[in-house]
């Protein structure tokens, strides 16, 4: 007899030399422990039992017992018992039995271990969750996020605060280069003014020396107006001459005459002088006053222009900042989503393999029930031809040993996901089977 554990396994064979056949018997425990019993008759006849639990902490027993009694049967033949052998298998089969009650009490045995393992593990389980309660992390986890939450509000506070502050700085510098620009251009007509007024006070110059030149040209002309007078009286006074003649050319009349005449023309100098000033003073002053508006409303458009221009730039900051800030948070929610679709994923893949390898441990396990239910029967039919055999018999018939199966398969499940931004689109599952 010989007894063999493997992975939290037991397993018990009786066998002894001749050329009968055997066969199995095995049961799973729920811990994945396992106990069994065969029994072989084949020159003669031995028998055992063993039983194993595997898990926790726990590494296996077992009891094992074996007896065997050398015959004379034949492979398969017919057989006449005598009255020692038939007391002898009745013995042996009282053994049997005995030892199929021990294996009994072993199952027992073994499912009291299994509850008192799963106990055990369940109060350490407990008790490596209690120890492990992470909760007050969570609360002082939470209080971070919340104090790292409003430093970020009051930073983009602080930073739309000095963004407000920059844009009001620009607005007043540009106020400050349109007043400058202003003054600069009031200053540039003031000194252009004051060149007209120049070339006026010019012209009045001008026209004043003219009126001193014919003023003085008039008084000469007097002058010399009244010496021919004096001289002309001078000559009548000396010579008396009296002559019949014509009339002579009175020169007082003529010398009046051209008085009066260059009197005439000096005053018609002077008001065309004065008319010819006025007008072109007036012309003047009407272009400049012209000019003037012309500049004023020039430089208000100008300014209105500047101020709407002013108004609609710091519009446009404000929108891209707004657009900056919400471009950072999209960017930030698309992370965060990103983060936990992959965690998502992740579980997914995870519960899918455990679902594929509960499936595969489904499959294992309904194959071993069948085997184990196929190895029931035989060991009934082995039990009954033992039976029959104990009853006195001539003959038996046993069956050959089952060949076992050595066909092995191979499960491949291939699973295709097609993923867009992070996002599982579609997804494919292909299982294939090769035998070997």
């Amino acid at each position: 007899m010989s007894f063999q554990k493997s992975s939290g396994s037991s397993k018990m064979s009786v066998g002894g030399g001749g050329g009968y056949g055997t066969s199995n018997c095995s049961f799973i425990g729920n811990s994945g422990g396992a106990y069994g019993s065969r029994a072989s008759y084949c020159g003669g006849l031995s028998a055992g039992a063993a039983g194993g639990c595997g898990g926790g902490v726990f590494s296996g027993f077992g009891v094992n017992a074996g007896f065997s009694v050398a015959g004379g049967f034949g492979h398969g033949g017919d057989v006449l018992l005598s009255g020692g052998e038939k007391e002898t298998m009745q013995n042996l089969n009282d053994r049997l039995a005995s030892y199929l009650n021990k294996v009994r009490s072993l199952e027992e045995a073994n499912k009291d271990l299994e509850c008192k393992i799963r106990e055990w593990y369940e109060q350490h389980r407990n008790v490596h969750m209690q120890e492990k309660d992470y909760s007050k992390y969570y609360r002082c986890i939470d209080d971070l996020k919340k104090q790292i939450f409003d430093a970020t509000m009051n930073n983009a506070s602080i930073v739309l605060q000095i963004d407000n502050a920059r844009l009001a700085a620009d607005d007043f510098k540009l106020k400050y280069e349109n007043e400058l620009c202003l003054r600069q251009g009031v200053e540039a007509d003031i000194n252009g003014l004051r060149k007209v007024q120049a070339e006026l006070n010019w012209s009045k110059c001008d026209l004043q020396s003219q009126l001193e030149s014919l003023t003085e040209e008039i008084a000469c002309l007097k002058k010399n107006h009244e010496e021919e007078m004096k001289c002309y009286k001078g000559a009548t006074g000396q010579l008396n001459v009296e002559m019949k003649a014509a009339p002579g050319i009175d020169l007082t009349e003529i010398l009046n005459a051209m008085r009066c005449e260059y009197e005439e023309m000096a005053e018609k100098n002077r008001r065309e002088a004065e008319a010819q000033f006025i007008e072109a003073s007036n012309a003047l002053k009407q272009q400049i006053s012209c000019g003037a508006e012309q500049v004023q409303s020039s430089r208000t458009e100008i300014t209105d222009l500047k101020r709407t221009l002013q108004t609609l730039e710091i519009e446009l900051q404000a929108a891209l900042a707004t657009k900056n800030s919400l471009e950072n948070s999209l960017a930030e929610t698309e992370g965060n989503y990103c983060v936990q679709l992959s965690q998502i994923q992740a579980k997914i893949n995870s519960v899918e393999q455990q679902l594929c390898e509960l499936r595969g441990d489904m499959e294992r396990q309904s194959l071993e029930y069948e085997q184990l239910l196929d190895i029931k029967t035989r060991l009934e039919m082995e039990i009954e031809k033992y039976r029959r055999l104990l009853d006195g018999e001539s003959s038996i018939k046993i069956p050959p040993p089952p060949t076992p199966d050595s066909s092995k398969s191979r499960k491949i499940k291939t699973i295709i996901e097609e993923m867009r931004d992070g996002v599982v689109v579609s997804q494919q599952v292909k299982e294939t089977e090769e035998k070997y």
